[in-house]
Order: C-alpha cells, then structure tokens, then sequence
C-alpha cells in the first residue's frame, strides 16, 4: 500500500449529504474482485448520461477537476451497503483523500485498509473546505498527515484529529498484510518453538 504522508492536489466539491456506497460505485460494476480499472465506474450515475457519455455539470467530468485527488464532501459519507469496491473506485481515479463531517463506520475503515485517508472535520470547517473547493483550478489543498493539518489555497490552515495507529499505519503504507509482516520475526520464532516444544504437531 503506498504511503500517505503529505498531499498537495486539486480538491473537488462534492456538496451532497448522505452519498452511499452504490452512488460511489454502482451495483454493476461489482462482478470484479479486481482493484483495478473502477475508476471508470466511480459515481457513474452521475458522471454518465444514459447513453454513455459524460455529463458535463458533474463535478469530475469539469476541466479542473478531471484529476482531483481530493474530495470535500457532504454529511454521513460512504452510508449504505458495505461494499469494499467503494475506496476501490475512489482510488483508482486518483482519490487520496475524502473530507466530510462524518462517515459510515465500515466505509471509514475500509479506507484506511486501501490507503484513503478520511477526514472529519466540523461543520464551520468543511463550508470553508468546500469554498476553496470551488475554486476550479485554484482549488489547491495540502494535507499534512505527519501535522495533522489542512492547508488552503489561501495559506490558511485547519486542524484535524485521527486515531494515533491509523495514522501509523497511512505513513508507513500498512495494511493488514503489511501489519503482519511487520511481526515476521516474532512469528517464525513462535513457530519454530512451537515446532520444537510440539514435534508430534509436526
């Protein structure tokens, strides 16, 4: 998983509360259990008109916004079912981060476990966030994992809190498999004493 430490990208507005996970990623897009290639798929009811082609008054399918990396957003993101291809989708068309007032539980740490980092912040905060996401082009953000802050456009800055070893585990690029590896050596050395203390197990 790569590491999350600092980003600077195009932050993309997304003022719609309650966005669930088959508005992010619709059913028909679940038959793959591939990570790749859902960033097409990524809110296609919205992105496409019925025909196919692409709605011009979505917000990702504007100039500026085209390669966003970053998405402000509205209450209770991610709600809904609890489909993984959700962070999937949002990863694979470029999104490092989603900043909202809250978030489903599961879809919060499925992020986490796919390298999206999620941000809460207060209500004052997020209708700044969502200004300087309106920008276009100049809709500039950093986000500063190791300090924990949210720079705009404007040098201005917000503060933001996260679980100590969630955040651990952003900077150093660890999911579960990489959480375990990190105990590689303790576990071959429980094994090879278990092997020794067992050998009838063997």
């Amino acid at each position: 998983m790569d590491k999350f430490v600092k980003l600077t990208g195009v932050a993309a507005p997304l003022p719609v509360v309650n966005i669930d996970t088959d508005m992010i990623i619709p059913k028909d897009y679940l038959k793959t259990i591939k990570r790749t290639g859902l960033g097409t798929g990524l809110f296609a009811e919205a992105r496409y008109n019925e025909d196919g082609s692409e709605n011009p008054d979505f917000v990702l399918n504007k100039p500026a916004y085209r390669d966003a990396k970053i998405l402000v957003a509205g209450d209770n993101f991610g709600c809904g079912s609890s489909r993984e291809h959700a962070p999937w989708a949002l990863l694979d068309f470029g999104i490092r981060c989603v900043i909202s007032t809250s978030f489903a539980d599961i879809f919060y740490n499925n992020c986490f476990k796919n390298g999206i980092l999620p941000i809460k912040v207060g209500q004052d905060d997020l209708d700044k966030l969502m200004d300087d996401a309106s920008r276009g082009s100049n809709a500039i953000l950093t986000v500063d994992l190791e300090n924990l802050e949210i720079t705009g456009p404007d040098g201005g800055s917000i503060k933001f809190d996260l679980d100590e070893f969630k955040r651990h585990c952003l900077l150093n690029g660890l999911d579960d498999i990489g959480l375990t590896l990190e105990k590689g050596k303790a576990i071959d050395s429980f094994e090879k004493k278990n092997a020794a203390s067992h050998p009838w197990a063997a």
